[in-house]
C-alpha cells in the first residue's frame, strides 16, 4: 500500500463545508449558557416533566429562589425554556426546538 492509500484509508475526507460563522458563534452561545452545570440541571428537570415551577426547583437544585431564578431566566433569554407567570410563581416549559438545533449542528452530515 503506498502512502496516498494509507493516507485515504485511515483519514477519510471531509465531505461536508464547515459551519458559517455566524452559526457557530450562535451555537457557541447556546452551549455557554448550558455549561453552567445549575443551568443543565434545571434544563435537564424540566425536559422531565411537562412544566415546573420554580417552587418545586429550589431544593432539588439546593440553591436560593433568587439564585433559580435568575439562571431560568438565563434559560429563558436563550431560548431554551418558555415562562409563564401564574400569580406569584412562574412556571417553565422546554422549548424543543432549541435542543434540536444543538443536536442538529453536532450531527455529522450524512
Amino acid at each position: 500500500m503506498n502512502l496516498i492509500q494509507t493516507v485515504e484509508t485511515c483519514c477519510p475526507v471531509v465531505q461536508s463545508p464547515p459551519m458559517e460563522a455566524p452559526a457557530a458563534e450562535r451555537i457557541a452561545s447556546a452551549f455557554k449558557v448550558l455549561a453552567d452545570p445549575a443551568r443543565l440541571r434545571l434544563l435537564a428537570m424540566i425536559a422531565s416533566t411537562d412544566e415546573a415551577c420554580v417552587c418545586d426547583l429550589t431544593d432539588s437544585v439546593g440553591l436560593s429562589q433568587p439564585t433559580v431564578s435568575h439562571h431560568l431566566k438565563v434559560l429563558n433569554d436563550a431560548g431554551f425554556v418558555t415562562r409563564e407567570k401564574r400569580g406569584t410563581w412562574a412556571y417553565y416549559r422546554l422549548v424543543p426546538e432549541a435542543l434540536s438545533i444543538l443536536r442538529t449542528a453536532l450531527t455529522p452530515a450524512g
